[in-house]
């Protein structure tokens, strides 16, 4: 059992076949007394019926694998978008060390972000001691130009008030008292991951810009990318911009920070948009969000307080980026460049070429609100049939928003939205009403093993494969990216099911 040879060291995959551990397994087995295989099987093959279906969807006190993580998550991914920012977790230690593991199972990158480490005498008496504590610690020991601060359960159940803590650790010395300490609420028990991001891009926003609103604009265009984990998206939106020569700034950019080169030196903050942009983003002509459901207080807080237009846009697919760039041509008077022309007719060739396997093909997906709406225009694009809907952050807006968009569509007429589900719904879902195609993260490799749909991972996290962070899903570029993904997922399954020789494999089928 022990691995001696350095030179033999074997994956956890190969270990746990070994014969050792398959004893260990079965002996666990008889001392859990668990059900004897064939009862195991009879419930198994009763779960996929469409009498447990009607359970599953009856039950409510009881949710099962929501597509969805708690706001922390996001707030802490939208600090590291602004220039040597530090995210703090007012809370316990364990709840940061979740967020940061997730970060970086998915980037593939180090994610820094400490803790304020509330333990039981924090909950009972207040954590003012540690986060006055934990404020000068990370100031002195990380020398960050800016520290966000958010809230875990704990410190939302004993009612801490960040704002009082904040003033009151300046008032101590913890940090100087003009040193930028953006704070959000964000309780993991209300909301989701992308509220979480809402919440702390506002109260950064917020504090950056105090009083550094102008008579006359600065002439930029802000871009608002929403819980974005595409980096690949950030650079394409960047790229585009600087094509149609705009000047914008970008709130925030975290793509360096999450996609760092690998040179030899460690700088615990590359990149981000530089505080000095931030603040005067007040300024700007307009506000664009690349993402409605993930920025709707910092919009109502842009279109309040610093009383300019706010414009939502997702360029996916043709249509969106369509939509997109001219929106860019009229806030701007730029003309769209003939570059951006080509890259638009070679997506439209390459859709072309593969909407013949597309065309008719039922998909089921899950996914926050934003990216289900533009993949969702996407599949309507290539005469896709959207069937299965699962968003578990879901809200009546996006639901309304959604519908109409199926509806505008022949392909849409057979979908159904299933808000607030999770994914053991689509479980049943995908047994009692197959398709031809799943969509969603990695989590959804479990639904393929069980209902051997065939599976395209899009969306966050993506933990079982490398590098997909890396492409773009924006622009016309990111078109051919999606097309790619799912036309050849069809293709691999369509091999896989004509593999015998002279029994399925009766065509010549090298050219698809």
């Amino acid at each position: 059992m022990a691995q001696n040879d350095v030179n033999k060291i074997k994956d956890h995959a190969e270990l746990f076949q070994q014969q050792e551990y398959q004893e260990l397994f079965q002996a666990k087995k008889e001392f859990e007394c668990g059900h004897n295989p064939e009862e195991v099987t009879r419930i198994a093959e009763w779960t996929k019926t469409w009498e447990y279906r009607e359970k599953n969807f009856a039950r409510q006190a009881l949710t099962v694998n929501p597509a969805k993580a708690c706001q922390p998550l996001g707030s802490i991914l939208a600090a590291v978008g602004f220039e040597g920012t530090l995210p703090f977790v007012h809370g316990s230690q364990g709840c940061v060390a979740y967020f940061r593991s997730h970060l970086t199972r998915h980037f593939k990158e180090p994610f820094s972000a400490v803790s304020s480490s509330m333990t039981e005498d924090a909950a009972v008496f207040g954590g003012l001691k540690n986060l006055v504590e934990g404020l000068a610690v990370s100031y002195n020991l990380y020398k960050p130009k800016m520290i966000a601060v958010c809230t875990t359960c704990m410190a939302e159940v004993i009612g801490d008030d960040l704002q009082a803590f904040i003033r009151t650790a300046k008032e101590e010395g913890a940090v100087p008292e003009d040193f930028p300490v953006p704070y959000a609420h964000t309780p993991s028990f209300v909301g989701s991951h992308i509220l979480g991001y809402d919440n702390m891009m506002k109260g950064i926003l917020s504090n950056l810009t105090a009083r550094k609103k102008k008579e006359t604009t600065n002439g930029k265009i802000n871009f608002i990318p929403g819980f974005e984990t595409y980096i690949g998206n950030l650079r394409e939106i960047k790229r585009i911009a600087n094509v149609m020569g705009i000047n914008y700034t970008l709130l925030a950019d975290n793509s360096e920070y999450l996609d760092s080169p690998n040179n030899g030196e460690y700088n615990m903050y590359p990149g981000g948009t530089k505080l000095e942009d931030a603040a005067d983003s007040i300024n700007a002509e307009a506000t664009i969000a690349l993402q409605a459901y993930a920025t709707t207080k910092t919009r109502e807080y842009i279109e309040h307080e610093w009383q300019h237009k706010t414009y939502v846009n997702r360029p996916v697919g043709i249509r969106g980026t369509d939509e997109f760039l001219m929106k860019l041509s009229a806030l701007t008077g730029k003309p769209i460049p003939q570059e951006l022309e080509d890259e638009r007719g070679r997506a439209v060739d390459a859709l072309t070429d593969s909407q013949a396997w597309l065309h008719g093909k039922r998909v089921a997906m899950y996914g926050d609100p934003d990216l289900v709406i533009g993949l969702t225009q996407f599949l309507l694009e290539v005469g896709a049939e959207p069937v299965h809907i699962v968003v578990s952050n879901s809200n009546e807006h996006f639901e309304a928003e959604l519908r109409a968009l199926l509806d505008s569509s022949p392909f849409g007429q057979g979908a159904t939205i299933h808000g607030g589900r999770d994914l053991w719904h689509m479980r049943s879902l995908l047994f009692t009403e197959p398709v031809d195609l799943l969509i969603g993260n990695s989590y959804g490799k479990y639904l393929w093993r069980d209902t051997k749909t065939p599976f395209v991972r899009i969306g966050y996290p993506i933990f079982d494969r490398h590098h997909l962070h890396r492409y773009a899903t924006y622009g016309y570029q990111g078109t051919i990216n999606l097309l790619n993904w799912i036309v050849n997922t069809i293709l691999d399954e369509l091999d896989c099911n004509t593999i015998i020789p002279s029994k399925t494999d009766i065509s010549f089928d090298l050219i698809r």
